[in-house]
């Protein structure tokens, strides 16, 4: 009985040991999870999504062909990666969906250009790393309805 518990510990103790070693051999950059893939690739969506839905219609009836087309492509990214988004099942799918969306945001910054509008609408401005503060995130995700408190 005392050699198959300390047999059963030996075990045990091997398998944390191996554990602990694998995850040290690796190139010291934890794998993205799907979960934070896909919560990336939906944040990407939605972003795209509230950036079409914040042009005027008044200005989008006033467009020349620049601003239509480049509205028309946006709409069409935002599509795709919608579709994609549903599909997606792996980290490099839902990157695939990023890459969609921030064209369509690209898209999106042309068409405002081209509207006369400021291309980062108020309350989107980004520091100098190009990222929304804290408080201009929370801030949006209160005048939207969102929870802020993940």
């Amino acid at each position: 009985m005392e050699f198959a518990v300390l047999l059963a510990l030996l075990l045990v103790l091997g398998a944390v040991v191996a554990v602990i070693v694998l995850r040290r051999r690796g190139d010291g950059r934890e794998a993205t999870s799907d979960l934070d893939a896909e919560a990336d690739a939906n944040r990407w969506v939605v972003r795209l999504g509230g950036g079409l839905a914040g042009i005027d219609v008044r200005a989008q009836a006033g467009a020349d062909d620049t601003a239509a087309g480049a509205l028309a492509d946006a709409a069409e990214r935002l599509r795709t990666a919608r579709a994609r988004l549903a599909a997606a099942r792996t980290p490099d799918q839902y990157a695939a969906v990023v890459r969609t969306a921030s064209e369509g945001l690209r898209h999106v910054g042309e068409a405002r250009r081209a509207l006369g509008l400021d291309p980062a609408a108020e309350g989107e401005r980004r520091d100098a790393r190009g990222e929304q503060s804290a408080a201009q995130v929370e801030r949006k995700e209160l005048l939207y309805g969102l929870d802020a408190s993940y």
